[in-house]
């Protein structure tokens, strides 16, 4: 385990939810399952606890009933290569869940994400005033981030 892991609550629904992200990020896979035993405080054969790995990250997952639902103030930020791999992530992790503005979903677990191209912070940080300005302007009328509106807002 690394040094700092991020700890997922989940209601009841930790193996569902860890099985459909494994699903979607590459050199992902499950590291270990706990499970409830007899007489425990979850159903029986339910997952306690897990471990997993999500693109080379790893999280833990409880499932510790609904006292702690997840709530915006975390979320998980995806730095994409392309506008293939932004368009792929968000078509998964917003199945079911809701969308917002500005590259950011909820998925049908709850759970907040940032859906974002590298190209969104090299374009923003420019030292031309004006090119970073429509850029920002054009991210915030977004949704899912396009990368070639973007690029367009860049060029003026």
């Amino acid at each position: 385990m690394k040094k700092i892991t991020p700890f997922l609550w989940f209601n009841n629904n930790a193996e569902e939810a860890m099985n459909f992200y494994v699903s979607i990020f590459k050199n992902s896979k499950i590291l270990n399952i706990s499970r409830y035993g007899k007489g425990g405080p979850g159903p029986e054969g339910t997952v306690m606890t897990a471990t997993f790995q999500l693109d080379g990250q790893e999280f833990s997952a409880l499932n510790g009933g609904p006292e702690f639902p997840f709530t915006e103030a975390i979320s998980f930020f995806v730095d994409c290569q392309s506008q293939a791999e932004v368009d792929e992530l968000w078509d998964k992790l917003s199945a079911g869940g809701e969308i917002s503005r500005c590259g950011w979903l909820k998925d049908k677990y709850g759970l907040s994400w940032q859906i974002i191209p590298s190209v969104l912070g090299e374009l923003l940080g420019d030292k031309d005033p004006a090119k970073s300005k429509r850029v920002l302007e054009a991210m915030l009328k977004m949704t899912k981030i396009d990368i070639s509106l973007l690029k367009q807002a860049y060029a003026g």
